[in-house]
């Protein structure tokens, strides 16, 4: 398979809070409070990654947030503005299913998957949202759906065949 890793010193990424969950620890003197948050970077034109950072300050776990997304970042194939094909992506109790749309349909998807799919640089989409709405699994399963999208001159090269074939075949 091919590498889908990319490093983060010659993009511009913009980041995307996710999610920000306080937390609380009970001790003998009360509740002490932290935070983490769910952040989602991306270069708008196929790279994206997440990342989730915890910490006594919401500023402070963003921050870890971003820079535990930087490392995990993905390249994303994109065909013109959307999605190659249809994919369902699954993460513990999150599916979500990604379908490519015509141009000038918009991004149609809701909360974490909509920040992941911006991000990416995916500008027509239709997605749904099945099973958990925790943001935590929303965006493993979106993660999901796109580490397993393939694009048509792979899919031509894997087959031995010339890219016209592929969608006419």
């Amino acid at each position: 398979m091919n590498n889908r890793t990319v490093k983060t010193s010659d993009i511009e990424l913009k980041e995307h809070v996710v999610a920000i969950q306080r937390v609380a620890k009970v001790v003998k003197g009360g509740r002490r409070f932290s935070f983490s948050a769910i952040v989602v970077v991306g270069d708008g034109n196929g790279t994206v990654g997440y990342g989730l950072g915890k910490a006594n300050e919401v500023t402070d776990a963003i921050t870890k947030g971003i820079e535990d997304a930087k490392k995990h970042l993905i390249k994303v194939p994109l065909l013109k503005s959307t999605v190659p094909h249809d994919m369902i992506g699954k993460y513990s109790g999150g599916f979500v299913l990604l379908k490519p749309a015509a141009p000038g349909t918009g991004v149609i998807a809701g909360g974490a998957m909509r920040a992941v799919l911006e991000s990416a640089g995916v500008r027509d989409v239709l997605a749904k949202s099945k099973g958990s709405s925790n943001p935590h699994n929303v965006v493993k399963a979106t993660f999901d759906a796109l580490t397993k999208m393939r694009d048509p001159q792979s899919i031509a090269q894997q087959r031995g065949i010339a890219l016209s074939k592929v969608f006419n075949g």
